[in-house]
C-alpha cells in the first residue's frame, strides 16, 4: 500500500511542478515575441526602412514604430503603469503617421524600449489585475485580453514586416518558440 501510494506521488509531482500560471504564460511567450520582432526588425536593412510595397501601406520602419507605439498602450492599460514619453522623432511620427518615415536605430531603439516596459508590465500582473476590466470605454477589456489581443497584434504586424522584407529578397529569421 506504502509502495503504491508512493509511486502515485511520484508520478504526480512532476506533473503539477510544470504546470504554469496564465501569467507564467505571458511573461514567457512576451519575451519571446520581443527578441522575435527585434530580429526582424534588426535583420531589415537600414536602406530599406522606408520601403512599402505600395503607397497605401505603412513603410518598413512605420511598422516598426506602430507595433511598439500600440503594445506601449496595450501594457499600460492592463498593467496600470504609466505608459512612457514617445522618443522625440517617433513623436512626430505620431502627429502625421503619413509623411514622417522612422529610421531603423530610431525604430529599433522604440522596439527594445517598449519590450522591456512591456516585460515589467506583464511580470508586474496580479491574477486580479488580469480579470480587471480596464482601457477607455470603447476598449474595456480585461488586462489578460489586452495583452492577448496585443501580442496577436504585434504578431499580424511582423507578419506584414517579414512580407516586405521577402519583397526586397531578404530571408526574415527564423520563428522561434
Amino acid at each position: 500500500m506504502k509502495t503504491r501510494l508512493l509511486l502515485i506521488i511520484s508520478l504526480c509531482v512532476p506533473a503539477l511542478a510544470a504546470q504554469t500560471s496564465v501569467k507564467d504564460a505571458l511573461v514567457k511567450h512576451w519575451k519571446t515575441s520581443g527578441e522575435f520582432t527585434l530580429a526582424v526588425a534588426e535583420t531589415m536593412p537600414a536602406e530599406n526602412y522606408s520601403f512599402r510595397p505600395n503607397p497605401a501601406e505603412m513603410s518598413f520602419g512605420q511598422v516598426m514604430a506602430h507595433i511598439a507605439a500600440a503594445h506601449e498602450n496595450a501594457c499600460a492599460n492592463a498593467s496600470g503603469m504609466a505608459k512612457p514619453s514617445l522618443p522625440p522623432k517617433i513623436e512626430e511620427w505620431s502627429k502625421d503617421s503619413e509623411k514622417v518615415d522612422v529610421d531603423k536605430p530610431t525604430a529599433v531603439s522604440f522596439l527594445k524600449d517598449s519590450f522591456e516596459f512591456c516585460n515589467k508590465a506583464v511580470a508586474s500582473m496580479t491574477p486580479e489585475r488580469l480579470d480587471t476590466v480596464v482601457g477607455p470605454p470603447a476598449r474595456n477589456m480585461t488586462g489578460f485580453e489586452w495583452f492577448w489581443a496585443y501580442f496577436t497584434h504585434t504578431a499580424h504586424h511582423r507578419g506584414q514586416a517579414e512580407v516586405y522584407m521577402r519583397v526586397k529578397g531578404i530571408k526574415p529569421p527564423d520563428y522561434k518558440f
